[in-house]
């Protein structure tokens, strides 16, 4: 089958993959389209190391081909979405409802691919960047057939993550005052879930004018290219700063343009080594920094809620996409993708 493969050193589309029967609790997928995200890029680039080869690829949405054993809330023909969560559901943290906390689905990657005879890495408990593949069954989370599969395959990463950091890790209220630094694929869900959270003020920042439309569509009162005139328009800061960029230096932006009682909540994926710096006194007037994972999210119950957004005209999902492109032209959704002409490339088998 067809796959996108990273060796190490370059990304190339296969066509001999071999993926193996779904095992108790487990859910075989035939994936019909994929979104291309910059985590993604990031192993490629080394931002995000990863053992390899490694077929890439967890922004997903497919019909389910087979379930092994003990999988019962999914059946061959259903229509999922796929998460990366491969959380076990018997820890404490699952327990707690927080399964992004799981510490048997964090730093473990399987193998359940074959190449030439050899076994290749599993990306994020997903690998969407192939025709078929297999999930834990926690990972497969049905959904209606009226949604397209390309609009659903964005659910499992960019809106799961942006949006559920608007409702799930910061919980902004109606009336707050959002920034949002950075206007891609994440920025944009982030924008529409400070929409739907009722946010007054909403000010997105990007250094490309061009993302403006796009950005007031998704939810974006006020559109600034640079930082400095963020407190033109938030004269006393923002309840609420999102990074979605990864760079240290817009970390330090995000939080000195906190109002008193502000968090900064990081999204945006640095270098792992990378270390960002402020003034402690600064947050002494009950300021926050945040980490978030994956949106704070609970899958199954997150992206059920999300369809019923989006079927309900409230949660914008056709409007992500801004081009699709057949799995074998991955380099060309690739390029576009590293040079930010797309808020999300979906690429279809």
């Amino acid at each position: 089958m067809r796959a996108v493969v990273f060796d190490g050193t370059r990304v190339e589309v296969v066509d001999d993959l071999e993926v193996r029967d779904p095992g108790p609790g487990e859910v075989r997928v035939a994936v019909a389209a994929a979104g291309l995200c910059h985590s993604d890029l990031s192993v490629v680039d080394g931002t995000i190391p990863f053992p390899v080869p490694v077929v890439l690829g967890h922004e997903g949405a497919g019909v389910v081909e087979a379930v092994g054993a003990g999988v019962s809330h999914v059946a061959p023909g259903d229509h999922v979405a796929l998460s990366t969560l491969a959380s076990c559901g018997a820890c404490a943290e699952c327990d707690r409802g927080r399964p992004t906390m799981c510490r048997q689905a964090i730093g473990r990657p399987g193998r359940p691919f074959r190449r030439g005879g050899r076994p290749v890495y599993q990306f994020a408990s997903n690998s969407a960047f192939a025709e078929h593949t297999v999930v834990k069954a926690v990972q497969a989370v049905r959904i209606p057939r009226d949604i397209p599969l390309t609009s659903a395959a964005l659910i499992g990463c960019g809106v799961l993550t942006g949006v559920g950091a608007v409702l799930n890790r910061a919980r902004v209220r109606p009336g707050d005052s959002v920034l949002v630094i950075g206007a891609g694929g994440i920025g944009l869900n982030v924008l529409q879930g400070a929409r739907i959270a009722g946010a007054t003020r909403i000010v997105a920042v990007d250094a490309n004018p061009a993302k403006e439309k796009t950005a007031r569509r998704f939810g974006a009162t006020h559109f600034l290219t640079s930082t400095r005139d963020v407190r033109d328009l938030l004269p006393t800061g923002a309840d609420h700063a999102f990074e979605c960029v990864g760079r240290v230096e817009l970390i330090r932006e995000a939080i000195d343009l906190l109002d008193r009682h502000g968090q900064a909540i990081l999204l945006g994926v640095p270098p792992a080594t990378a270390e960002a710096s402020f003034l402690v006194s600064s947050l002494y007037l009950d300021k926050s920094v945040l980490g978030c994972r994956y949106g704070s999210s609970r899958p199954q119950h997150d992206i059920a809620r999300y369809t019923d957004l989006y079927r309900t005209g409230q949660l914008l999902l056709d409007e992500l996409i801004t081009h699709t492109y057949p799995i074998d032209a991955f380099p060309k959704a690739h390029e576009a993708t590293e040079t930010g002409r797309v808020a999300r490339a979906v690429l279809t088998f």
